[in-house]
């Protein structure tokens, strides 16, 4: 371990495994190192069952209906992938899809008036649903093809709308939506946690709108992906690019220093020995005098033995609560799967309740997600602080991730992972830099 390394990452969460196969790839030296004895960090997947029980402080272990053990994996951050979003984009780059199997999420539904609907987001979808009556309809279908036809590159499409100046409520205004039309496509469409972008312009709304129906077009069933065996499988993906690539991984290994000299990284000290850098790439939890605390986050997993009423018995859904619903600044959020991705026993399901904690009382805040839920299992709560760098690390060269959010799909994420790459190296982030060089393709069969 005694050696020189360009880059250092400390913790295997997906960000911190998705910047060291980047890193690698782009031919630096990378060291990456874990005081766990598992991959993932806080967004792993716990496996066998008994494991979680243990977590979560329940000492009497799981009854025998929960089946094996082993068969479960659980995710502790919940979270889907957009099927045309950034991650399945650099999935795709990279081509660590060879490494991992998905499943199409089977529907996305919202909350409203205690009942639950699927969300539209096609014209033949809007004009079927029961959220809107016959004008609204007809509304918000005019709506979807201003979106669809939307380009920000072409005058002609934006109907009297200026993508930087207009604000999004003033195009709601144009179209004339109600305010229940307004709540779904905000938060179940353009997938905002809170209202907030209202008054901002409007050009950021009108592409994640376009995101949303890109990545349903891919599927049909839903726009969200979701991997076998679950989320703890995409940075260990990523970190077998790394590995691919020359860098170096050590779990179970702890970190007792981060080495200083004059305001600017220089290495690492682990058991006595000093690993130097140039850079270093870690989680909030390995630096905890640079980062601040920005929130929390109440997810509270749930075991069933049933689907969720009214979704048509699907194997996985997501179902957002948006705000004006249930009183609240920001929604919550259900994201379900189950045996069918290996994740659980036959015959069980995972649904995770989560949202950004607003009052002193957090559990009762997501009471309204797991009504949906009855009758449950097993509930395990966890309630997590979020953190986020005080600096932009260009002086001390320590570049510290944020803290995995709320939402129920990883754009933020990768906002975070494009952030910290064009801090680090000076310039943007770039998908081209992503791709494996031509002549090692097959990566593995040259070693």
């Amino acid at each position: 371990m005694d050696e020189e390394y360009d880059v250092i990452v400390l913790g295997t969460g997906l960000t911190e495994c998705i910047l060291s196969g980047i890193m690698s790839v782009n031919g630096k030296k990378v060291l990456h190192m874990d005081r766990n004895p598992y991959y993932g960090g806080e967004s792993s997947s716990i496996t066998p069952l008994e494991e979680l029980y243990k977590r979560f402080q329940l000492l009497e272990g799981p009854p025998e209906t929960m089946g094996r053990g082993r068969d479960w994996n659980v995710d502790l951050i919940p979270k889907f992938l957009m099927a045309n979003g950034q991650l399945v984009k650099m999935l795709l780059y990279t081509e660590v899809t060879r490494y991992l199997d998905f499943k199409v999420v089977e529907g996305s539904f919202v909350y409203k008036g205690g009942k639950i609907y699927k969300v539209p987001s096609t014209e033949t979808e809007a004009l079927a649903s029961n959220l809107m009556g016959m004008f609204e309809k007809r509304r918000f279908r005019k709506f979807l093809v201003f979106v669809a036809n939307f380009d920000e590159n072409d005058a002609k499409t934006f109907e009297g709308v200026d993508p930087q100046n207009t604000s999004m409520r003033d195009v709601y205004r144009k179209f004339d939506l109600g305010q229940d039309v307004i709540d779904f496509t905000g938060h179940a469409l353009a997938l905002y946690r809170t209202d907030d972008y209202l008054d901002q312009p409007c050009l950021e709304t009108i592409n994640r709108i376009k995101l949303y129906s890109e990545s349903l077009a891919r599927y049909g069933k839903s726009p969200y992906l979701y991997p076998l065996y679950g989320l703890g499988e995409l940075p260990q993906g990523f970190a077998r690019l790394s590995a691919i690539y020359g860098g170096t991984y050590m779990l179970n290994k702890p970190v007792d220093d981060i080495i200083m000299e004059n305001g600017k990284v220089v290495g690492v000290k682990s058991e006595g020995e000093v690993a130097r850098c140039k850079q270093l790439i870690c989680d909030p939890s390995y630096v905890p005098d640079r980062v601040r605390k920005a929130g929390q986050v109440i997810r509270i997993i749930c075991i069933l033995s049933h689907p969720i009423k009214n979704t048509n018995d699907a194997n996985s859904c997501q179902i957002i609560i948006p705000q004006n619903q249930v009183n609240r600044k920001s929604d919550i959020y259900v994201c379900m799967i189950s045996y069918a991705h290996n994740v659980a026993a036959q015959g069980k399901y995972i649904a995770i309740a989560s949202t950004t904690v607003e009052t002193a009382e957090p559990e009762k805040e997501v009471e309204p997600a797991l009504e949906l839920l009855e009758p449950i299992d097993q509930k395990f709560v966890a309630i997590s602080d979020l953190y986020e760098p005080i600096d932009d690390g260009s002086e001390s060269q320590v570049f510290c991730s944020c803290s995995y959010d709320a939402t129920t799909h990883f754009e933020t994420t990768c906002n975070d992972i494009k952030d910290i790459y064009k801090r680090m190296a000076g310039s943007a982030f770039d998908f081209e830099n992503m791709k494996r060089k031509q002549n090692d393709v097959f990566g593995e069969a040259d070693q």
